[in-house]
Parts: C-alpha cells; sequence; structure tokens
C-alpha cells in the first residue's frame, strides 16, 4: 500500500504544487511552480510549506474534469482533478495538541463527459483529508473508487443507480433487466458519498445509504481498500446513512419497505456481523418513513418515522420526482418510538407534529428527582415539515443564486420531547428562536463525550440571509438559547465539526474545522476556537474543492 505520510517532511524548502490551469481552456494539467509567501492579511504565518520526500503523484481525470459550461461558485463545481496531496501555508496557528486525521466525505464529481448530473446527492465521491501533527497541516483529496465511479470512468456513462440518476437504457428490454436487478441490489449504487467513520477496531468506512455502498478506505493515502462485507443474514438493501458509532459499537438501522417498518441493529469492534436489537414496526403508512439519521441516548434508541416515506413506485421510475424515492405522506402522520438497547422493547411510541429532517443532533434522559426517567428530548435540524427541501438540492437550483434572492427554506433546531409515562404524544418546538441562526439549520455535531448525554453545545451552518444554502458557521448554546456565528461573503462552508481537547473538562474546549469553498474559485480550510467561535487559523487550498457532507476524526496513536 502506498501511503503518503508525515515522515517524509523536510523543512523550510519550497512545495511544488502540481494544480490545474483553471485558466486554460483544455483545462490541462501544469506545473503552478512553488508556493511562495501569502498576503498575511493582518495574520501571522507561523508554518511554510515545504515537501514531501517522495514526490505527489497527481493523475488527471482527462479533459473532462471540469464541466465547461459551469462558471458558478466553486462549491457546486466538480473536482479538478482525481488526486493531490501537499502541505500547505498556514496563517494564524494551530495547536500542537491537534494531532490526527481530520476526514470529510461527500459529492465531488458531478458529470461524466457532456453529461451533468441534476442533483447535490448524485456526484462521485470526493474524499478529503486534513492531517495535522505539530502545528503542522497536510491536505489531499482523492475519489473514492467504488464500483459505481469506475464503471462510469470506464463506460463514460452512468451505470449504476444513485439518488436521482438512472443509466439510460438503449431499449425497453434493457430497461425491464435492469429493474430485475434492482430488486437484488445489483443495480444499486455503491457511491459512498454520504459520511465516513471510524469504527471501534481502527476500520475507516465511508458510507451511503446502500449496503453496498459501506467502504473501506486509508487514512492516510485515502486508498479505497475494498467493501465491508456483512456477515450476517439481515439482508436488505439499504440502511440508515449515520450510523451510531463509538469505540464500543456500531448501531443502525435496516427499513424494512416490505412489511413497514425498521430492525434495529448492532454491530461489535472486529466483526462484520450486525445483531439484532429489535424491531419497531410503523404505526401507519404504506412504508417506512426515511431514515438518514436517527439519535440515541444512554439507555435508548430513537427511531423516527417520518411522513416522508420510501416510494417503491418513484424508485422504480427512469427519472426522478420532485421527491426522488419518497413521498410526502402528512395523512400517515409522524411518530417517534424509543427502543431499550438492552432489552428490544419499546418502551414509549409517540404520535409527534409532522416534521422533516435529515439529520438529528442528540439526545437524552430527563429524570426526576429520584433519578427515574421522565422523558427523552431528541433535537435535530427541522426544516418545517416542508419536504421541498429536497428538491430545492437540485445542482441547477444551486448554480442559478443571483445573489439577491432569498431562496433557502426556513429551518430550526426542533425539540422533541417524548413521555415516558405511557402517553401517546410528544411535543416539537424550537430548542432557541431561529432567527439566532438566520433561520438556516443543518449540517451539525457537538462534542463526542456528550453523544446521548444532556448537551449544551452544538455545531452547524446556518444563514445570513438572503442566501440559497446555509452559509454560515453558528456555535448553538442551547442553556442561554442564543448563537454566535461566523460569515464571510461568498464562502459556503462545509460541516463544522468539533474536536475536543485532549484531557479538556468544559464542553467547548475544543476546535472547530470546516472547509470552505470561495465564490472566486479558491477554498482553505479553517480551525476556530470551540469556545470563543473566534478564528485561529486557516490554510489556502491550492483550489477551492466542491462542497462537501459529512466527516469524522481520527486521532493519531
Amino acid at each position: 500500500m502506498d501511503s503518503l505520510s508525515l515522515s517524509g517532511i523536510c523543512r523550510h524548502q519550497f512545495l511544488p504544487i502540481t494544480m490545474l490551469d483553471f485558466n486554460q481552456s483544455n483545462h490541462r494539467i501544469e506545473k503552478a511552480g512553488f508556493v511562495r509567501k501569502p498576503e498575511t492579511g493582518g495574520l501571522t504565518i507561523t508554518q511554510v510549506a515545504s515537501p514531501l520526500r517522495r514526490p505527489v503523484i497527481v493523475p488527471s481525470l482527462d479533459n473532462e474534469t471540469v464541466d465547461r459550461r459551469d462558471r458558478n461558485h466553486v462549491a457546486w463545481t466538480s473536482v479538478r482533478q482525481e488526486r493531490w496531496e501537499g502541505e500547505l501555508v498556514v496563517q494564524g496557528e494551530i495547536p500542537l495538541w491537534l494531532k490526527g486525521t481530520y476526514l470529510r466525505n461527500g459529492p465531488g464529481l458531478w458529470h461524466i463527459e457532456d453529461y451533468n448530473f441534476r442533483h447535490l446527492f448524485d456526484g462521485y465521491a470526493t474524499l478529503v483529508k486534513l492531517q495535522f501533527e505539530n502545528g503542522i497541516l497536510i491536505a489531499g483529496h482523492r475519489q473514492i473508487e467504488s464500483e459505481a465511479y469506475k464503471a462510469a470512468r470506464k463506460n463514460k456513462k452512468v451505470c449504476f443507480r444513485e439518488f436521482s440518476e438512472v443509466p439510460k437504457y438503449e431499449n425497453f428490454m434493457a430497461y425491464v433487466g435492469d429493474i430485475a436487478k434492482l430488486f437484488s441490489g445489483a443495480s444499486l449504487t455503491d457511491n459512498a458519498n454520504t459520511g465516513v467513520v471510524k469504527l471501534g477496531d481502527g476500520r475507516v468506512v465511508c458510507l451511503t445509504e446502500t449496503q453496498k455502498g459501506s467502504l473501506v478506505i486509508d487514512p492516510n493515502s485515502l486508498e479505497t481498500l475494498g467493501r465491508l462485507e456483512y456477515s450476517d443474514s439481515l439482508g436488505g438493501l439499504i440502511h440508515s446513512a449515520h450510523p451510531i458509532v463509538t469505540d464500543a459499537e456500531f448501531l443502525t438501522l435496516l427499513p424494512d419497505l416490505v412489511n413497514p417498518g425498521y430492525l434495529v441493529v448492532r454491530m461489535e469492534p472486529g466483526t462484520n456481523e450486525r445483531k439484532v436489537i429489535g424491531r419497531v414496526n410503523c404505526r401507519n403508512g404504506p412504508a417506512p418513513g426515511w431514515v438518514h439519521s436517527f439519535p440515541v441516548t444512554e439507555h435508548y434508541v430513537v427511531v423516527p418515522e417520518m411522513p416522508l416515506r420510501y416510494c417503491a413506485q418513484n424508485l422504480l421510475r427512469a427519472e426522478p420526482t420532485p421527491l426522488y424515492k419518497f413521498e410526502w405522506r402528512p395523512e400517515s402522520k409522524a411518530f417517534l418510538h424509543v427502543m431499550c438497547k438492552a432489552s428490544g422493547k419499546i418502551v414509549a411510541s409517540v404520535e409527534v407534529p409532522l416534521f422533516v429532517t435529515f439529520h438529528f443532533i442528540n439526545a437524552y434522559e430527563e429524570e426526576d428527582e429520584d433519578g427515574r426517567g421522565t422523558a427523552i428530548i431528541a433535537d435535530c435540524c427541522e426544516h418545517n415539515a416542508d419536504a421541498t427541501i429536497l428538491d430545492q438540492l437540485r445542482l441547477q437550483n444551486l448554480r442559478s443564486f443571483n445573489g439577491k434572492d432569498d431562496l433557502l427554506p426556513d429551518a430550526r433546531v426542533g425539540r422533541f420531547t417524548i413521555p415516558l409515562d405511557g402517553s401517546p404524544y410528544g411535543k416539537l418546538e424550537s430548542a432557541l428562536e431561529p432567527d439566532e441562526h438566520g433561520r438556516g439549520m443543518d449540517m451539525c455535531s457537538i462534542n463526542p463525550t456528550k453523544l446521548g448525554k444532556k448537551y449544551r453545545y452544538a455545531y452547524a451552518c446556518g444563514a445570513q440571509r438572503p442566501c440559497h444554502f446555509p452559509n454560515t458557521l453558528t456555535k448553538l448554546d442551547l442553556v442561554k438559547k442564543k448563537a454566535k456565528n461566523w460569515h464571510e461573503a461568498g464562502a459556503v462552508p462545509s460541516e463544522p465539526f468539533f474536536v475536543a481537547r485532549p484531557g479538556a473538562t468544559e464542553e467547548d474546549d475544543g476546535v472547530v474545522i470546516s472547509l470552505i469553498s470561495e465564490k472566486n474559485g479558491n477554498g482553505y480550510a479553517l480551525l476556530l476556537d470551540g469556545s470563543t467561535f473566534e478564528e485561529i487559523a486557516r490554510a489556502k487550498l491550492p483550489y477551492g474543492l466542491p462542497y462537501g457532507l459529512h466527516g469524522c476524526w481520527v486521532p493519531k496513536e
């Protein structure tokens, strides 16, 4: 395995950077010379770029890497090349205690040849790393080599069913054959472009909502090592894109589309076998609700049943509907189910107001004076029960923003209260005034030591309006019900990821990492102080990267 590591760093020399000359019409790869001292803008440069002992090899994505017709924000533009790695010049100061690798996954290639994809979630996965040690920052990115990506490159067309893209059939019989493969899962994508997690046994896995899209990667070289083959016989084609992962376990939900419900399963470190904790039957609806994510507490798993439900008819279509694989069924109502982790028994199942969420933030148990559980509190990024947010994420919408119209649908921190006394109804309220974060809310992280416990702080993407997409980083104080916001004009930040300082006693003692895409085509890595939410460092990338989704932290052993 050819891994590029920190061991080859030689200080106080120049780093040759291989990158694309984007001003050339044929987008060819050129040598861009050496890193020069940048404009400081009042910041102190504490680290200077220097070379790896071995040359950085950067194969290109042929001449079609950048869509010639797309001159929009770099956040919505295909990644310029398949692979890059190098040391970055740092403005400010990286804390010396920050030792490890931040990985961010997300869609990054939104076209094949002259065919442009339609939805943000369709892009072939681009994995990005920021590797920190002794104040030095090594950055890199690489395409995840899924079967879907490799087949598209080889055949110059979409070959698997993506989020909204399907193969273009030469005739009706080809379509029938693809439908047959759909039921076996063979035609579903393994494009693992949603999240990346570190398992308790050290394996790093990129994920999407298809079970076959669980791909093991090397966190240093970003090489795709192979598929995580689940060794159990649970079957199914899909699972939650966001499992709950700790050093002790891997929890996820397997929706049952035939007999509507959800299996709650656990996988222990060092194994590929998922074991069933229990099953939740849907209370209503023709199919289970979409479960992109779910929360847990110390003793319970919370299973959401959202009225945005899977739809087999839409899944079979050759062209997408506005809600893609789902349909909005408000008449089916919305529910939250609470399952005991130890016994698999359902201890509460309540109807709640209609809601739409991609991402739960956290959950915890409320107790009375005698220590008995009285309720579950579960927080999420809630889109005011407006399912049109899915269609707002079409690339055409993202690329056509004129900077003036306020097009982003409102969102809030939705706080569910689930009583544990047998009551049939739960509550849904705003955890803080939505104007605190610009009525935009998604892409959240917390201090991992607070997972499933009562917590105070969360970090997310909010909005400074007018906008069409979350464009700020925000720190939420859920006790004082206030928010601090970071914003730069024209910048599109990715998920703010919190890394706690080793030995910290305060919940917000750490740093927040985000990758920023700029309107001018550039981009940089940003570090904010987790407590003050002030910038402490940034490092310019050789070129801007597409918008990414979710990340994880791999500490240096």
